[in-house]
């Protein structure tokens, strides 16, 4: 019996290892490549290119390579005088490096890029030019069409609807290239960045956001967001945070479903607008959220122009609050902080107003058959019934018990 018990047990523990090690397994490298998949993120990893971007269903990128903008251009034969919508083809950086971590993904390329892929509703990534000029080449899906609407952004739409749309931070050129996907040269320090939108989503707002990113006037966003988290961590809210300016630091300190505290940190005093984007489903009464910068309330504005003006001519932290035209009811939040280096920022959640007379849980008054009051008495937890019930159950552990001697 001892020795079945010892096999039993061995059995057990190989069992419980290999249950443990299937997750792991199903995150794996394959023949292709590494894959990730997030709440709202998913995508694979070649040897040199990100394939099959998606946010949620909708794939509208297909293939991310970058390359140095030097090598890219040589192997292409393209000179400097050429048009960057020539380039329609480019072999693609070895990806070198791999680091996941706070719901993102960061790849480091052989030229010097780097590409962040961000797990939040607007599957947002970044490709850096920390190490000399680069060029980044999109493919698209085959049922998606690309238009330009300036040398810093061009607008991509799905059949289904859904859009994404290519910023230039900083110093580069986006287009449409000769092939009717999306190329892209960006000088070292600046930044392509990619935000996708559900059907007929994208709208006046998301422009004016994208305007802010484009011109600086925006470094950060972050997104509070219900976890897909199982068991107790169920519903609970999280956060994404993008920083598009390396001189701006956020830092989530704690969130709930009535508040978010994070700092806002830069390098420089200049103020700067953050964008947020808070899930009705992960943040009560967002609708109606209030904002504090350093324990003071912050004024509500009518327009991204008064935020924007908060940022620029650093008279006092304003913000604006605007809804979402997305399937999921979210919130949008932009708050114009007037000054730095550090500051303390904090979303509530606007409390009802609880002054309202309530009935005493311990008991409640009814009116009796004569007209007078009486007083109903709730039986406690503790009370005769349940006093009977835990000695019935103790009475039949005692007689198990009793048999096992």
């Amino acid at each position: 019996m001892r020795h079945r018990a010892v096999l039993l047990s061995a059995l057990l523990v190989v069992s419980l290892v290999g249950a443990a090690a299937a997750p792991a397994a199903a995150q794996s490298t394959d023949a292709e490549g590494e894959a990730y998949a997030g709440s709202h993120v998913q995508f694979n990893t070649t040897g040199s290119a990100v394939s099959n971007y998606a946010v949620g269903d909708a794939v509208i990128v297909e293939n991310v390579s970058v390359q140095s903008s030097e090598e890219a251009r040589s192997q292409a034969g393209i000179g400097l005088d050429v048009g960057l919508s020539a380039a329609t083809s480019i072999a693609g950086s070895a990806v070198e490096s791999r680091t996941e971590a706070d719901a993102s993904v960061r790849l480091g390329f052989e030229s010097g890029a780097a590409m962040q892929a961000h797990d939040n509703a607007r599957g947002i990534f970044q490709v850096r030019a920390n190490d000399s000029a680069q060029m980044v080449q999109a493919n698209l899906s085959s049922d998606s069409e690309a238009e330009s609407e300036s040398d810093e952004r061009v607008v991509v739409t799905k059949g289904d609807g859904s859009q994404g749309t290519f910023i230039v931070v900083g110093d580069g050129e986006v287009v449409v290239n000769e092939d009717g996907n999306v190329t892209a040269e960006v000088e070292e320090g600046s930044q392509l960045v990619y935000r996708q939108y559900d059907d007929g989503e994208r709208s006046e707002n998301d422009r004016q956001q994208e305007q802010m990113i484009q011109n600086g006037t925006a470094t950060a966003e972050v997104y509070v967001q219900e976890s897909a988290e199982t068991g107790e961590d169920a519903g609970a809210a999280t956060t994404s945070v993008v920083e598009y300016g390396q001189d701006t630091a956020i830092e989530v300190q704690s969130q709930s479903r009535e508040e978010v505290n994070m700092t806002v940190e830069r390098t420089q005093s200049q103020g700067k607008v953050v964008l947020t984007s808070v899930s009705e489903s992960a943040f009560d009464n967002a609708e109606d959220i209030e904002v504090y910068v350093d324990g003071e309330a912050a004024a509500q504005a009518d327009s991204y122009s008064a935020v924007e003006q908060s940022a620029m001519e650093g008279d006092e932290p304003r913000y604006y609050v605007t809804q979402s035209s997305s399937a999921e009811a979210t919130t949008n939040v932009a708050i114009g902080i007037d000054h730095f280096s550090e500051r303390a920022v904090s979303m509530q959640s606007a409390q009802e107003d609880t002054s309202t007379a309530t009935e005493s849980d311990a008991a409640t008054e009814t009116d009796s058959a004569d007209g007078s009051d009486t007083a109903t008495e709730e039986t406690s937890g503790d009370g005769a019934g349940f006093g009977a019930l835990a000695a019935l159950a103790a009475l039949g552990s005692a007689l198990v018990a009793a048999r096992r001697l």
